[in-house]
């Protein structure tokens, strides 16, 4: 796609022309970033929100304290940026979430990552904005960081929400051939020549490659994303992530032929992505 060809609307009395954010690692917060850009714009939302799980864990572990059966040294982090009141949660997920489908095309979908903290809350705040869940994803990870605290089962999985915003016409994008006939040989629950189930088996680690530059405490494996896009777009697509992150999201958009727009608030973690994207080679299956 030719950026000069990109939309350009007016938004909010302003010309939004959105060849200034294709193919781009903006540093500022999603939802003044996005409230800048043409509404039915992009293809595609990964969005992989704060959990605020910083707030509720009263578990410390000392960075030299070794524990048992985990083969070394490790500290917990409570991040800044994944610590919010039940108010501010909500009124922060309805604002980017608003953003977020103002922007999609009808022929667009979001993908939204959770764990039981949260994910019930933007299931609510979803359905209130209009938006039809497809599917709701449990990605289970067989390698699962264990409970330290031993007083309740160790939490072996993420949901992922698919979404969409024309509930009547139902005109998102779903790749079919590819999520029945792709090549999952690393997913043990995934049947070769079966339709694609709700239970995906990805490990949550990394390849070298993924981790070369540097790391996000909350980083997503490259593979998982890779069978998002290549579930819900085409090549020359735009797929937005509102929480870049480390950038996993758009360095596998590039490597896919696809366009991409990034959004984060902490400046080094743009210069991760973006030394991630600049040598970023098709190393994808």
């Amino acid at each position: 796609m030719n950026r000069k060809n990109m939309a350009t609307k007016k938004i909010n009395g302003e010309i939004a022309d959105l060849s200034m954010f294709i193919d781009k690692i903006l540093n500022c917060d999603c939802v003044e970033g996005m409230k800048k850009m043409p509404s039915n714009s992009v293809d595609l939302v990964i969005a992989d929100p704060p959990y605020n799980l910083s707030s509720g864990s009263k578990i410390v572990c000392e960075g030299n304290k070794k524990i048992q059966g985990m083969g070394g040294e490790w500290k917990k982090t409570m991040e800044n940026w994944d610590t919010y009141s039940l108010d501010d949660y909500l009124v922060f997920t309805k604002k980017w979430l608003n953003e977020a489908k103002r922007i999609l095309k009808p022929t667009g979908s979001i993908w939204i990552f959770g764990t039981y903290h949260n994910i019930g809350l933007i299931n609510y705040i979803s359905q209130l904005s209009g938006l039809e869940i497809i599917n709701e994803i449990v990605w289970y990870k067989d390698n699962a960081f264990p409970n330290l605290a031993a007083r309740r089962l160790t939490a072996s999985h993420e949901t992922i929400l698919w979404e969409h915003n024309c509930p009547k016409k139902r005109q998102y994008k779903f790749n079919y051939e590819y999520s029945k006939n792709g090549d999952f040989s690393y997913d043990n629950l995934k049947t070769p020549g079966k339709q694609m189930r709700t239970v995906w088996s990805i490990p949550n680690n990394k390849e070298k490659w993924e981790l070369e530059f540097g790391k996000h405490p909350t980083q997503k494996p490259a593979r998982l994303i890779e069978r998002i896009i290549k579930l819900s777009t085409d090549e020359n697509d735009i797929v937005v992530s509102p929480f870049c992150g480390s950038g996993t999201d758009c360095v596998v958009s590039k490597m896919l032929n696809r366009h991409f727009v990034g959004f984060e608030i902490d400046s080094g973690f743009c210069k991760l992505a973006e030394t991630r994207i600049s040598n970023s080679i098709v190393r994808l299956v």
